[in-house]
């Protein structure tokens, strides 16, 4: 199994949107995302942004930003819980590799450990592994890679970086070795 990882603005095109999950006040993914286009670093407030109100260019911001849609507005078995402002993290499917990113809020950078998070990011690393699919956590450019009963630091990662992942047993069972491949932009 292999990877890459990215933590860029993505969902799984065409995902409605489930009645009763609009943004509202929720406007983590204004801080957690790079936007390129307008020249806006992951980690730091957009410059358009209102923390708990919204975007002031909404009507005529990139595209990336008007189509996005995190998977608590999409995902019905997401409970309320999971909301952005709430969880302090941002959920999304990677398109080109179905992997589940987590952005964490790097203003609370241990919230993806907390219940009922944690064991649920264990939970869907195990049931989508035999799919290759995995689940990455994202603290600004700090990947964690989440397998079943083990959490993988990847460290910095890019764009173009991958990864590995190779099922070892051992004297305590199954365990996982993941091998990084940093490779430079083409």
């Amino acid at each position: 199994m292999s990877g890459s990882a990215a933590p860029t603005m993505m969902e799984v095109a065409g995902a409605p949107v489930i009645a009763g999950r609009e943004c509202g006040t929720c406007t983590l993914c204004c801080k957690v995302y790079h936007v390129p286009e307008i020249g806006k670093v992951a980690g730091k407030w957009c410059q358009h942004c209102t923390p708990g109100t919204g975007c002031a260019i909404h009507e005529t911001s990139p595209a990336q930003c008007r189509d996005f849609n995190c998977l608590w507005r999409t995902e019905a078995t997401l409970t309320p819980a999971w909301k952005p402002e709430r969880s302090k993290m941002v959920l999304s499917i990677y398109p080109l590799n179905g992997f589940m990113y987590v952005q964490v809020d790097p203003g609370a950078p241990s919230a993806w450990r907390k219940q009922p998070y944690y064991d649920q990011l264990h939970r869907w690393a195990e049931a989508n592994l035999s799919k290759g699919h995995h689940v990455i956590v994202f603290v600004g450019d700090i990947a964690t890679l989440i397998m079943p009963g083990q959490d993988v630091p990847l460290g910095k990662m890019k764009p173009t970086d991958g990864f590995a992942v190779r099922q070892t047993f051992g004297p305590g069972g199954m365990t996982y070795e993941v091998t990084r491949s940093d490779r430079a932009a083409p």
